[in-house]
Formats: C-alpha cells, sequence, structure tokens
C-alpha cells in the first residue's frame, strides 16, 4: 500500500462502564496503531470495577477523559466528541477492537477521496471472548434505497445487510449535519439510529479492508432479536420511497441493466473504493441499484 505522507487527526471515542475486562485491549488496539495525529477520548460512566485504574495506566495517551456517572452509552459518546477537534470521527465499545492496519487504511482513503463524508467495511469480524477472531464474512454493498428499505437488517445468503458500527468513520461534517448526537432515548440500536440520519446527508462508501471487530463474550447487552425490533421502530420515522412490489422492481432492474436508465429515480448509489497493489492506486467505484 502506498506510503502516507498526510496523517489527518483521528477522534475515537470509547464509552466505558465495568468493562475493565475487556478494556485493556481496546485501548491497546488504538494505541498500538502507532498513528501520529490521533486524539482519544475515554468517556467512563463511573466504574466499579478496574476500569479506572486501566484508565489512569494509559493517561497520557489519552487527548481526554473523565469518570463519572453520566445518562448511559448513547450520552457519553455525545459528551465524548464535544471534546473531538479531529478531521476523522469514530467510536469504540470498551470490549471491541481496531485492526492493527485500521487508522491509516482510514486517512489513506479520506485523502485520496475527500468527498467522502463516512466510510466502512464490507469485511466484518467477529472476535470471540478471549479477543481472537472468530469469524469473519462479507457483506453486501449498502444503498440509501435497501437501507430505508430495511435490508441493513437482514441477512442474505453468504453476506450480511448489516453495517458494523466498530469500522464505521466519518467526518465531522456529517456529525454536525446529523444533529451532533446519539440518541439518548435508545437503550440498544444507537448506531444504527444514527446512520438513518446519516443516510439523509451522504452516501456511505465502503472498503474490503477489514477495519475493526464485534466482541462476542456471552455478556453484550444486546440480543439480535431486541436489537432488530429497535430497528425497525427506527425507520418507520423515515419515509420510504423505495419500490416494494416484487414484479415491477424487477423490471425496473431490468430497464437499469439494459437501458443504463431508472437508477436515479427509483433507486440509489453503492459507492466503493479498491486498492489496486500493482499501480498502487486507490479507485473509486459508484452505480446505482433499484
Amino acid at each position: 500500500m502506498a506510503t502516507l505522507t498526510h496523517f489527518p487527526k483521528i477522534s475515537i471515542v470509547t464509552p466505558s462502564y465495568n468493562q475493565g475486562q475487556f478494556l485493556e485491549a481496546t485501548i491497546c488496539s488504538i494505541l498500538d496503531q502507532n498513528y501520529p495525529n490521533l486524539e482519544y477520548i475515554i468517556m467512563d460512566g463511573g466504574s466499579t470495577d478496574n476500569s479506572v485504574a486501566i484508565i489512569r495506566k494509559y493517561e497520557k495517551h489519552l487527548a481526554y477523559w473523565q469518570s463519572h456517572k453520566d445518562r448511559g452509552q448513547n450520552h457519553a459518546i455525545t459528551e465524548g466528541f464535544k471534546h473531538a477537534t479531529g478531521q476523522i470521527y469514530a467510536y469504540l465499545n470498551s470490549d471491541d477492537k481496531y485492526m492493527p492496519w485500521a487508522f491509516r487504511t482510514v486517512a489513506q482513503i479520506f485523502n485520496e477521496f475527500p468527498k467522502i463524508q463516512w466510510l466502512t467495511s464490507r469485511t466484518l469480524v467477529v472476535w470471540n471472548a478471549e479477543g481472537l477472531p472468530a469469524q469473519v464474512y462479507p457483506a453486501v454493498h449498502y444503498s440509501r434505497t435497501w437501507f430505508y428499505r430495511g435490508w441493513s437488517t437482514r441477512v442474505f445468503p453468504g453476506q450480511s445487510g448489516w453495517i458494523q458500527q466498530e469500522g464505521t468513520f466519518w467526518t465531522p461534517w456529517l456529525w454536525e449535519k446529523a444533529g451532533a448526537r446519539m440518541d439518548e432515548s435508545l437503550y440498544l440500536a444507537g448506531d444504527f439510529e444514527l446512520w438513518a440520519r446519516f443516510w439523509q446527508h451522504a452516501d456511505l462508501v465502503t472498503t474490503d479492508i477489514p477495519l475493526a471487530g464485534f466482541r462476542q463474550h456471552g455478556k453484550n447487552k444486546t440480543t439480535p432479536e431486541e436489537y432488530l425490533q429497535v430497528c425497525r421502530q427506527v425507520l418507520r420515522q423515515y419515509p420510504n420511497s423505495s419500490v416494494h412490489n416484487l414484479y415491477k422492481r424487477w423490471l425496473l432492474q431490468l430497464l437499469l441493466r439494459f437501458a443504463k436508465r431508472g437508477g436515479k429515480r427509483w433507486g440509489s448509489r453503492v459507492n466503493f473504493v479498491r486498492y489496486n497493489q500493482f499501480t498502487q492506486k486507490w479507485t473509486y467505484h459508484s452505480h446505482y441499484v433499484i
């Protein structure tokens, strides 16, 4: 991969509460990248385990941290980004981890394509309780139409429709346009609700390079059924103008495929970047889907 010469500031927020068992691995997955322009913020909700001792161990590497009672995970993330000054934002929960190459990859992509407002990986990773890779699986391409149709809450044959929060990065501009907040009324699916607002302002761009992983350890607060229920409630708040009639959608897909027409009116764009190892260049790709 081409050598990175410009390092945009990356601001990472970690909300934390009584996750001392996993917190140090999360912190190390961020600091061990040795990214030279990192702004790392930890918002602890007043943990009573060994979390504060772990945070103090790495205090000199942090731009800001606090530990006192808050109004939950989403409130902690919102407050954390009030201290952020970076050009690229993301948050990582206190039991998840980044891939070692994540920040440099993200920085290269944002450098190459300034029009990108948010980016995620289509290679989804799950860590086990010990922090080792337990599962890797591909995701479908993402589009605005498909998201509001509910396809980002589904699993397709051999692929997932979900947008993995751990591997998603965005600009301060998009954060501000979407309200500069997480939804405190939600205990689950705060990330999905944020994506619903992001889609109102910018297309999501993907890369096949894995960027992060979700740790499945048996004590996660989210079950798939509960999470899915909240996602459906979120989608009901947004108008869905996509084509639901299967026969009509099939005809429109044929029109788009053979006549190259109808995509802008009845569909939306899929956007992705790829790296060519022979030319050592990134390329940007975009096409309409129904």
